[in-house]
């Protein structure tokens, strides 16, 4: 979650049929959009989202964004915050998702996560996970919705 790679997010936009996670792999646009994250990857990023409203909420304020253009709102907020609290070079890995709910057309899953970024120099360490409701449009799932929920994080080690 680089500095630069969100104020990229935030001046892009919606890329959403170039890169369609397809198949019945509902983890795959989590996991994509992490990897575009990591790698300052806006059009990847931004294509695993649903058309229309999104919401996503953050441990930042203003914690919540909603509507068809929540993914650039929370990244511009997110660079806002990374500027105000010295946050840097963030990454995030993630592991295999601890569960999946499918119904047709929608999905539920949990994805266990880990924050790692630095603070004013510092290492720092976030262990939590991203819950996800993804919705399946024109044979490919998309993120509709997501929450981070994760410890307080501390030095890394």
């Amino acid at each position: 979650m680089r500095k630069t790679g969100f104020a990229l997010l935030a001046s892009v936009l919606w890329a959403s049929s170039a890169f369609a996670a397809t198949g019945e792999d509902v983890a795959a646009p989590l996991r994509q959009f992490i990897d575009a994250f990591n790698k300052g990857d806006t059009a990847s990023a931004y294509a695993t989202y649903a058309k229309g409203e999104i919401t996503i909420v953050d441990e930042f304020a203003p914690h919540r964004w909603s509507g068809p253009h929540a993914a650039q709102d929370w990244a511009a907020a997110y660079d806002k915050h990374a500027q105000a609290t010295g946050v840097s070079d963030g990454q995030v890995k993630y592991s295999a998702p601890t569960r999946i709910e499918r119904e047709g057309e929608l999905a539920y899953v949990i994805l266990p996560t880990e924050y790692l970024y630095k603070e004013h120099g510092k290492p720092m360490d976030e262990k939590g996970s991203i819950t996800a409701v993804l919705h399946k449009e024109d044979g490919a799932w998309k993120i509709r919705a997501w929450t981070w929920s994760g410890e307080k994080p501390h030095a890394a080690k």
